[in-house]
């Protein structure tokens, strides 16, 4: 089973009569996106477990949510569907979308990169037919990519990883009435950042993490997992694919040197993790990024 058939609003649109998918792409780091064309429907999301971004790209005057019949859709706006949110939609007419998804690892890793907050303490907004010229022009030039070709792919989750920080900064605020409990404290949580980023070539167990902190292993585990929203393998990872992409970008170094730079304990150690991270090996991530290519920000 891939990524997409696992997501649930993805999952109630391909088992739609009416619905149709245009075309796909899994885009690596928990990132999906999908082209829709829809008519005279009707759709039920019910707490899904990951977020969803879309845009109505042509028609959708007539479509709206049987809580806001008011409100109707219409190009260029967009919606930002939460995980666990429910709606029930009203299809009118033709409509043409697009959907962005995301999972709730990569919003916590957002929240942390951006907002450098628990992601535990903030909540994606729901918004029912936003408008956003930013936001909608980013959307028409996901659709204009070639999400199969590798070299486009990349550039295409480059885009999507610039439309969730926009998402974040924009459409996250803090959760009312949370009682946070456990976790752990805000010192605690930024020395972990800042060893973890200063020694990522070095191997990193969470013995040593967890001593950092004169803590257990296992309750160190679950306190990281309570602040940071995963498990400190998964948080260690993804900053070294971050520095790993950094580096790629750069072109400079060789991948052994990369690797090594990154904690890897081989060139063939390290592309095998990237591959699963992005889909792609490192040399392609490497050309999709060279000058003239397109975007050369590091994923």
């Amino acid at each position: 089973m891939t990524q997409l058939d696992q997501l649930q609003v993805f999952q109630a649109l391909s088992s739609s009569a009416n619905a149709r998918l245009e075309r796909s792409a899994e885009l690596g780091d928990g990132l999906a996106a999908a082209l829709w064309s829809n008519h005279h429907d009707a759709q039920d999301y019910q707490a899904p477990s990951h977020h969803t971004l879309s845009c109505y790209l042509a028609g959708g005057t007539g479509t709206f949510r049987r809580d806001q019949p008011g409100n109707k859709g219409a190009p260029d706006k967009l919606c930002t569907l939460p995980a666990e949110h429910r709606s029930a939609w009203v299809i009118n007419g033709e409509i043409r979308l697009a959907h962005l998804y995301f999972s709730a690892e990569q919003f916590a890793f957002s929240c942390l990169g951006l907002l450098d907050r628990e992601p535990r303490e903030l909540q994606l907004r729901e918004h029912t037919f936003l408008e956003d010229a930013q936001q909608a022009r980013r959307f028409r030039q996901l659709i204009g990519m070639n999400w199969q070709e590798p070299g486009e792919r990349l550039l295409t989750s480059a885009l999507a990883h610039e439309m969730l920080g926009h998402t974040v900064l924009t459409q996250v605020g803090l959760r009312h009435g949370l009682r946070v409990k456990g976790g752990l404290a805000a010192h605690q949580r930024r020395l972990l950042r800042d060893y973890i980023e200063m020694h990522l070539e070095e191997p990193l167990s969470l013995g040593l993490l967890a001593g950092l902190c004169s803590l257990s292993e296992y309750h160190f585990a679950r306190m990281f997992r309570h602040s940071f929203g995963v498990p400190p393998h998964q948080f260690v990872l993804h900053r070294r694919m971050l520095r790993a992409r950094l580096l790629l970008s750069q072109g400079s170094l060789s991948l052994g040197e990369i690797a090594l730079a990154c904690g890897f304990a081989s060139a063939s150690h390290f592309s095998r993790r990237f591959g699963q991270s992005l889909g792609a090996t490192p040399g392609e991530y490497r050309l999709a990024m060279a000058p003239g290519r397109g975007s050369k920000r590091p994923l």
